[in-house]
């Protein structure tokens, strides 16, 4: 199977990640385009989108999953990535390195298990490389069971656990991936890429 993929700038990519997460019910608070032009304006970033035709209606073709990357440096000033490379701190060497956080990203409930999102995270790694990044890092909840199997798939180590006091579930996992040279051997999905307005 071929996946076809689109890498979008940052407007038209934050109008089609607001749009595709409206499918995502377990994500509690929805971004919205203005909240990711503001996290990614300035900085390096990957917005992806996968694409597949609708099973009943193969001319329509729909987005099915979505990634959304940005790099993070040891002198963040915006609060929440201040406070996430603190809590890295002792994990995750981002002080002279470049390191890529997946900030979000996901695949639709009727799509998952067709490999969209291992296409969309072995096209971030090829990019990640090609752009000189070290590690790629992630945040999940331990109740997100099926994007932690995935991640553990995907071969993303687990190097921070916080346990939330009144519920396990809230618990946070971070997990990391090295950027070896030898890595891009090791993908295995055919991948068509297509970029807009870059």
């Amino acid at each position: 199977m071929e996946y076809h993929i689109t890498q979008y700038d940052l407007e038209q990519g934050a109008l089609e990640i607001q749009y595709i997460e409206e499918y995502f019910g377990e994500f509690p608070r929805k971004k919205t385009a203005t909240e990711i032009v503001r996290r990614l304006n300035g900085r390096r970033h990957l917005i992806l989108l996968a694409t597949a035709p609708l099973p009943d209606d193969p001319g329509s073709v729909v987005p099915v999953s979505f990634k959304v990357a940005h790099e993070i440096t040891a002198s963040e000033t915006e609060p929440k990535l201040a406070d996430l490379v603190k809590r890295l701190r002792d994990h995750v060497q981002v002080d002279g390195r470049r390191v890529l956080y997946t900030w979000i990203g996901g695949t639709r409930r009727d799509w998952r298990g067709q490999g969209h999102f291992r296409a969309l995270t072995e096209q971030q790694e090829a990019w990640a490389i090609e752009q000189g990044f070290d590690e790629i890092v992630v945040k999940t909840k331990n109740k997100f069971y099926e994007m932690r199997g995935t991640l553990d798939h995907l071969r993303f180590e687990v190097v921070k656990y916080e346990r939330h006091a009144g519920d396990n579930a809230e618990s946070k996992v971070y997990l990391s991936k090295k950027l070896l040279p030898d890595l891009l051997r090791a993908h295995r999905s055919a991948r068509t890429v297509v970029q807009v307005a870059l």
